[in-house]
């Protein structure tokens, strides 16, 4: 068996952190995806700014172009992996993290903007059900023993629980990142059934000093605001000590669930 990384997309934020942090601390494949039109800008990005010390082996990164918006392309970059992986090799996924996410600052009604909503939810929502639907398929089979269960993780957020919104505001990303967390849930219920050597999980990262967290940097305490690189560290550890009995809920990036 010949196990490897999927990251899904790979080239911002806490997405590249990651990717650079399994190609510095595995022997693993890297499958990253990327919507640039432009490969060979993307593998400079990941690659170019490695540690000094690290001693990677590029060959281990594979890119393939995906678009979240289109289940065509979605389905086209599953169709290109499976092209990729060695022929008889018997490779699965040992740790796919699924990071598509937007968020438009609703703080109160009139905020509310059909155009954003409906962005909202493809890329929170609906592109995260059609990565599993394509991609799923490379998870290992039941008939594998693994030592540790395989790891699909969608990134999610503390604000999609219900019972810990005390604040309100944020309609559309709360709202995508319940129906996330479902999900997460029902998927896990599917590999349950097919008695698949891997779990499904949420994870929680933490407010992350990307783009995405932006507009609300001033209201974060600094100890709470994680630079990617340190947030990609602890999400990669946390996930990896999830055991079989973390499986269907949502953790965050120091190993405590968080509520639906």
């Amino acid at each position: 068996m010949n196990p490897f990384i999927l990251i899904c997309p790979s080239t911002r934020g806490l997405s590249l952190a990651l990717t650079r942090h399994y190609l510095c601390n595995t022997t693993l494949p890297i499958y990253a995806t990327h919507r640039s039109k432009s490969p060979d800008d993307i593998r400079e990005r990941i690659l170019g700014s490695l540690p000094s010390r690290s001693r990677v082996d590029p060959a281990r990164l594979h890119l393939l172009p995906l678009e979240l918006s289109s289940e065509d392309s979605i389905q086209a970059a599953a169709e290109k992996l499976s092209s990729l992986l060695p022929a008889g090799s018997r490779s699965y996924i040992h740790t796919a993290f699924l990071t598509a996410g937007i968020l438009h600052p609703e703080r109160q009604p009139s905020d509310l903007e059909l155009r954003n909503i409906h962005e909202t939810f493809q890329l929170n929502v609906i592109a995260h059900m059609l990565l599993v639907k394509h991609f799923s398929q490379f998870l290992p089979p039941s008939n594998v023993t693994l030592a540790s269960p395989a790891k699909w993780v969608h990134l999610s957020a503390r604000v999609g629980s219900i019972s810990d919104n005390r604040l309100g505001g944020w309609f559309s990303y709360r709202a995508s990142k319940a129906a996330l967390n479902q999900i997460i849930r029902t998927f896990d219920l599917h590999l349950q059934a097919k008695r698949a050597p891997a779990i499904c999980v949420g994870m929680h990262p933490g407010t992350v000093k990307t783009d995405l967290s932006k507009p609300f940097w001033s209201g974060v305490r600094a100890d709470k605001l994680f630079q990617p690189e340190y947030a990609a560290e602890k999400v990669a550890g946390a996930v990896d000590g999830l055991s079989v009995e973390a499986r269907g809920k949502v953790w965050d990036w120091a190993g405590k669930e968080v509520l639906p």
